[in-house]
């Protein structure tokens, strides 16, 4: 299903991303992994090459292309380069984030501007300018790693800059899945129910105790191959959550997926 279909993703040298790559290299895909993480960094693991590596030996091919979302010629070029070498683009996903969870007293403005840069405005231009080579593709989806728009004021007050960011990366998917409706592009999100033991969780949200109380990221791939396993035309404009998507899947072990076993699990934010 997988075989030499070219997955173009944002921000996967780590976390989310690289496991969604990992999980469609092992069934034959081609990856394409896009950030700006090119050297080795002290906190953070893994680099666009070292994860690209990574792909290529879990039995895909893969293309490791340096860009900032945040720039529209390095995503035009990222996107055209990728399809030159694959000979066409059939996935996005779009799971580069910025995250601040700041009031809106305390956020400075520079933060939340990156925030929206990288979270709407990436994830808007990456999904727009891979339009014309996803309407040639054979099941074209776009997946955005948001959550459902689950409007309740205590995701708001606390961290208004990022919950804006991340909802309107949901916005998106409402949008475009009925834009492209007729082109047979899918556009859906995916969104853990519980905290996911990534970097950002580690070095932002809590640390050790908060990843002890986490599930690893391959259920969130996990579920991102069941979603991309789906017909286009007849998958579109969904909100899914991980455990929900795997659940209809059959899997009734969830035990697998946590970080220490027999821990109590955190929900995600806007769950």
């Amino acid at each position: 299903m997988f075989k030499n279909k070219t997955v173009f993703i944002t921000g996967a040298s780590r976390g989310i991303g690289k496991a969604i790559g990992l999980k469609l290299a092992e069934a034959g895909a081609n990856i394409v992994v896009t950030g700006k993480s090119t050297e080795p960094h002290p906190k953070l693991a893994g680099t666009i090459h070292t994860s690209a590596q990574e792909m290529k030996d879990a039995g895909g091919d893969s293309l490791a292309i340096e860009m900032d979302v945040r720039y529209e010629d390095q995503v035009e070029l990222a996107l055209k380069k990728a399809a030159d070498h694959f000979g066409g683009i059939d996935i996005v996903i779009n799971n580069a984030s910025a995250i601040n969870l700041s009031d809106a007293q305390h956020l400075e403005m520079k933060r939340f501007d990156l925030m929206h840069q990288v979270n709407v405005r990436g994830t808007y231009m990456t999904s727009k300018i891979a339009i014309p080579y996803l309407k040639v593709a054979d099941n074209p989806h776009i997946l955005n790693l948001s959550p459902p728009l689950n409007f309740e004021s205590k995701w708001f007050g606390p961290h208004l800059g990022y919950s804006i960011a991340k909802y309107g990366m949901s916005l998106c998917v409402l949008g475009l899945a009925e834009e492209l409706k007729p082109l047979g592009i899918g556009v859906n999100a995916l969104w853990p129910k519980t905290v996911i033991a990534t970097a950002a969780v580690r070095n932002l949200l809590g640390g050790e105790e908060v990843i002890k109380r986490a599930r690893i990221p391959q259920i969130v791939a996990d579920a991102a191959f069941e979603i991309l396993s789906k017909p286009s035309r007849d998958t579109s404009g969904n909100y899914f959550i991980d455990e929900e998507v795997l659940s209809k899947a059959g899997v009734a072990d969830f035990d697998q997926y946590q970080q220490v076993p027999g821990n109590d699990l955190l929900p995600d934010f806007f769950i």
